[in-house]
């Protein structure tokens, strides 16, 4: 009489499918090993571009260097990325509201009986399938605000600023120049971006210590530009910029804030911080205060 064949049972351990091959060492997954990289610190170098000077009449008439910290090739887009994420996110009001079928007005009564009607069976007017009811699983407010290391969001700036130096001039002070007019004109401006070999149509990012009222008002028409100052510098408005515009004051600015020569924090650098965020504050409060009187008149 023939004997039956004794029942094949797969073992992790002992079948081969799971290893890749059979000459191969006995298989030692229990085993502790020290074969797990270590995570790759985040590495700082430091990036020497040599910009040119021009005049406000376009003429050429010095060079300059910008020497910032950045962050290494494959560790940069990271940063960059994380602080940009972190300040687009802390923008959001999260004030966006649905009501659920339980916080909807009205509804109690049974619209029709259950049965001998010929429709579906229906509980209330508001259920979110019928127009007027409510919202599942809708937004609800809460908090999108996430927090990001100082030293981390000051290496993102600096990488970014260093990376978009190839398309970066430096401009003489111009403030003088606008102050002369008797009345701010966009047209002027126009033409000093052009003497420049600025395109108006592309999107400009000006950085200058700070922005006086002509230049302000004879800018302030032009949707491609952007005007900052140290303390409305931010991570967007750098990256989403075409060319980039600098005065010497700023350059100076740059290299003793994002230099390598950087040592920490000073008071008046905090203040700027603290400044800049209860600034951001205050224009998300007006924001909200119009909305509601605009409720109220309403």
């Amino acid at each position: 009489m023939a004997t039956s064949a004794a029942p094949i049972s797969l073992s992790f351990f002992t079948s081969s499918i799971f290893l890749p091959s059979s000459s191969h060492k006995p298989f030692s997954v229990l085993a502790p090993t020290n074969s797990l990289k270590t995570p790759k610190p985040l590495t700082i170098s430091a990036e020497l571009a040599t910009l040119p000077v021009l005049s406000f009449t376009g003429d050429k008439v010095g060079e300059t260097f910008l020497d910032l910290k950045s962050a290494l090739p494959d560790t940069a887009r990271a940063v960059v990325h994380r602080a940009i994420i972190t300040d687009l996110q802390n923008k959001r009001r999260g004030t966006a509201s649905t009501l659920t079928r339980a916080e909807v007005s009205g509804g109690g009564r049974k619209p029709y009986p259950q049965k001998k009607t010929g429709h579906a069976r229906q509980g209330s007017t508001r259920t979110p399938l019928r127009p007027g009811g409510g919202v599942v699983f809708g937004p609800k407010p809460r908090d999108w605000s996430i927090k990001i290391n100082r030293k981390e969001k000051r290496l993102a700036i600096s990488t970014a600023v260093a990376s978009a130096a190839e398309n970066t001039i430096v401009v003489e002070d111009f403030s003088d120049e606008f102050e002369k007019l008797e009345k701010p004109k966009t047209t002027e401006f126009i033409a000093a971006m052009r003497r420049w070999g600025l395109d108006p149509k592309e999107k400009t990012t000006f950085l200058v210590t700070e922005v006086a009222n002509n230049v302000r008002l004879s800018s302030r028409n032009i949707g491609t530009l952007k005007m900052l100052t140290p303390r409305t510098l931010n991570l967007f408005d750098i990256l989403n910029a075409d060319k980039l515009i600098m005065t010497p004051e700023t350059v100076d600015y740059l290299n003793a804030r994002y230099g390598v020569d950087y040592d920490g924090e000073t008071e008046d650098e905090e203040e700027d911080e603290d400044g800049a965020e209860q600034e951001e504050e205050g224009v998300e409060a007006q924001g909200t205060a119009a909305d509601e009187s605009s409720d109220a008149a309403e």
